[in-house]
C-alpha cells in the first residue's frame, strides 16, 4: 500500500495508521507528507470490525490461516450463551495477544518466533472494548454455529484473541474466520476509496475526491484560536496562557488539545504547560501542513 502510493503521489514520506492482517479487508487510512506526524493520534483512535468467529474448531494463530489446535462437536451452542460470554467484554479488560502477533518482546515480533516453532508466552495487557453486539448467527452447519460480531474497540485490541477467549469460555473452541475493519476515527469503509481507484486519482493529479485536510482526525479535540505573537512562542516551543471555555469537555485523548493560528491553519498539538492556565507544545506543524492532505484508501 505505502509503496504504491509513494510512487502514484511522488511524495516520499507516506505511512499508514494500522496493519490488518492478510485475510483481513476494510478501511485503512493513509497519510501523505507532514499528515505523516498524526498517524499516532488516528492509531489511538476507536476502531470498528465486523468479525466472522466459527465455534467448534481453535487454531493456534486463532484465525482460519493456523494449524488447527482442538475440535469439537458444538452443536448444542445457543445463541444465548455466546451472548452471556461476551457480557464481561465492556470497558477495559485484560487480553492475551496472540502467538501469531506483532507483539515484540526484546526486539522480535512474536510470529517470528511462532514461526520458527517457539511461541512467545506473551502477557496480558489492558486494552479497551466500547461494545460487541451479535450482528448475525448462522447454525446451519449445527457441528460448526458461526457468528458475526459487530466490534467497537481501542488501540492494541486483538479481534483474533476475542475470538479465541470467547471458544475458550464456551469450551467448543473457536477462531476468526473472517474479519472486516469497518471505521478507524473519523474514517468509514462505505467512504473509503479502493487501492486501484487511490492510484489512478493521484497519479492523476487528481486529489479532490481523496484526500482530508490532515486535522479531520482531530476531530474531537478542542481547538485553541490564537494571534501571531502566540504562533512565534509555539514555534519556538513556548508555551502560550489560554483559558479553556466554560463548558470544555476533556476528550478521550486526555486534556490535550489543537491550535489554530489567526489564517486557520493547523499550528501545533497542545497539552497542559506546568503553570496553571498554560498549554505547552508537544508538536508543532510546519506552515505548510495545510496543504498536505491526509489521503482515505483500503
Amino acid at each position: 500500500m505505502i509503496r504504491r502510493i509513494r510512487r502514484a503521489s511522488g511524495i516520499r514520506k507516506v505511512g499508514h495508521a494500522g496493519t490488518l492482517d492478510p485475510n483481513a479487508t476494510g478501511v485503512l487510512p493513509v497519510a501523505i507528507g507532514e499528515a505523516t506526524r498524526l498517524v499516532d493520534e488516528l492509531m489511538d483512535a476507536r476502531k470498528r470490525y465486523l468479525a466472522e468467529v466459527v465455534f467448534g474448531v481453535a487454531t493456534d494463530s486463532y484465525d482460519i490461516d493456523g494449524q488447527v489446535t482442538e475440535e469439537h462437536d458444538a452443536s448444542t451452542l445457543t445463541i444465548e450463551a455466546v451472548r452471556d460470554a461476551l457480557a464481561p467484554y465492556d470497558g477495559v479488560i485484560m487480553q492475551r495477544p496472540p502467538a501469531f502477533s506483532a507483539v515484540k518482546r526484546a526486539g522480535v515480533a512474536a510470529y517470528t518466533a511462532a514461526r520458527k516453532g517457539e511461541p512467545l508466552d506473551l502477557e496480558e495487557r489492558p486494552v479497551t472494548i466500547y461494545g460487541v453486539e451479535v450482528d448475525s448467527w448462522d447454525a446451519s452447519a449445527p457441528s460448526r454455529p458461526r457468528i458475526v460480531l459487530d466490534v467497537r474497540c481501542g488501540r492494541g485490541f486483538y479481534v483474533r484473541s476475542l475470538a479465541h477467549d470467547l471458544g475458550q469460555t464456551l469450551g467448543v473452541g473457536a477462531h476468526l474466520a473472517e474479519l472486516r475493519r469497518t471505521q478507524v476515527g473519523p474514517f468509514t469503509a462505505d467512504e473509503s476509496t479502493p487501492l486501484e481507484t487511490a492510484v489512478a486519482l493521484l497519479a492523476a493529479g487528481e486529489t479532490d475526491r481523496l484526500v482530508h485536510a490532515p486535522d479531520v482526525v482531530l476531530a474531537g479535540w478542542p481547538a485553541v484560536l490564537i494571534g501571531e505573537r502566540e504562533v512565534a512562542r509555539i514555534r519556538q516551543g513556548m508555551d502560550i496562557t489560554a483559558l479553556p471555555r466554560v463548558d470544555y469537555v476533556r476528550g478521550e485523548q486526555g486534556p490535550r488539545a489543537r491550535c489554530y493560528g489567526p489564517d486557520g491553519a493547523l499550528i501545533a498539538l497542545l497539552e497542559p504547560g506546568l503553570a496553571v492556565g498554560t498549554w505547552h507544545p508537544f508538536r508543532v506543524f510546519p506552515a505548510e501542513t495545510q496543504s498536505q492532505p491526509t489521503p482515505q484508501g483500503r
